[in-house]
């Protein structure tokens, strides 16, 4: 396993994540020896949410029983939308983070992400409320999951301009196949010849991008060929052109003796940016499959084949 320090945090971090969203977490059923083995393969940075139902409970209890807290890298988030209202604001932040820490029965949480935006709110409040949390050691570090990078600019440059901890991590859906319309209702997207501003931006600051849906939602995954009919994919992947990547990620795979889930990670391992797949892994059996991308080398000819438009 691959390790690196976020900023404000002095912990290692696994470059591969391991994403706690899956059903039997949400659920709160034992997932004991699926979340040991994934810690076992030297994952240590875990993803979750306030909004994943029972999954930051599950996740706590495990860690409880295995007395391995100081050796997790724990990402939580708040601050999501509902039915009612857009929920970016200081009540909001400290609300959900209280809970959080209650839920994950921990004193301080590594990463927090503010899981949606709210453009209509200023960022000089937000980035207020997450340096008191920071200071009161509630946090280490924090940042924005589907933020735009405007508004992360900003709310660093506010940060700056007042001697306090900015952003320094983001979460956007970024795969080699691209995503259309807005299936996660406010996501924010790196993919697609339309955000190459976005990926110059993170190209040249360098700030830890921690991308959800890797995989594609389960089309790069292996649980569909190129030979299926596109109407049997996610529906916020079917287009020609995601097909056209798969079908040269199967290629590639023949050709190197390897998978086209180990290729798609390998890509996105291989981009000139800070990144860090989350890996929706839900059984030990996928787990090996996934550590093999951290293997394979692919040359810069190798990575526009699989993807022209970037």
């Amino acid at each position: 396993m691959q390790y690196t320090a976020f900023p404000y945090s002095d912990k290692p971090v696994s470059r591969l994540i391991f994403g706690a969203a899956n059903h039997d977490m949400q659920d709160n059923r034992d997932v004991d020896a699926l979340l040991d083995a994934i810690f076992a393969a030297g994952i240590n940075a875990f993803d979750t949410a306030r909004v994943y139902k029972e999954s930051e409970v599950c996740l706590g209890r495990w860690m409880e029983k295995r007395g391995n807290r100081e050796k997790m890298f724990i990402i939580t988030k708040g601050c999501h939308h509902n039915a009612w209202r857009k929920r970016v604001t200081p009540y909001d932040i400290k609300s959900d983070l209280m809970d959080s820490l209650a839920r994950l029965r921990v004193d301080c949480i590594d990463l927090y992400l503010l899981h949606r935006d709210d453009p209509a709110v200023p960022v000089g409040p937000i980035v207020e409320t997450l340096n008191e949390m920071a200071a009161a050691g509630k946090i280490r570090c924090f940042g924005g999951s589907n933020w735009s990078h405007q508004r992360l600019q900003e709310a660093n440059e506010y940060a700056a301009a007042h001697q306090m901890q900015p952003f320094s991590v983001s979460s956007p859906f970024y795969s080699l196949v691209d995503q259309y319309g807005d299936p996660w209702k406010g996501g924010v997207k790196l993919s697609g010849p339309e955000n190459a501003q976005a990926r110059q931006w993170y190209r040249e600051n360098q700030m830890p991008v921690l991308c959800y849906s890797s995989m594609g939602h389960s089309f790069l995954s292996g649980k569909f060929t190129s030979d299926m009919p596109l109407s049997v994919f996610p529906p916020e992947h079917q287009s020609g052109e995601n097909l056209e990547k798969l079908r040269r990620a199967e290629s590639l795979a023949r050709e190197k003796g390897t998978t086209v889930s180990q290729i798609a990670l390998a890509w996105l391992l291989h981009q000139p940016m800070n990144l860090f797949p989350i890996l929706g892994i839900t059984r030990e059996a996928h787990l090996e499959k996934n550590l093999g991308a951290l293997e394979i080398s692919l040359t810069e000819e190798e990575c526009r084949f699989l993807n022209p438009e970037e």
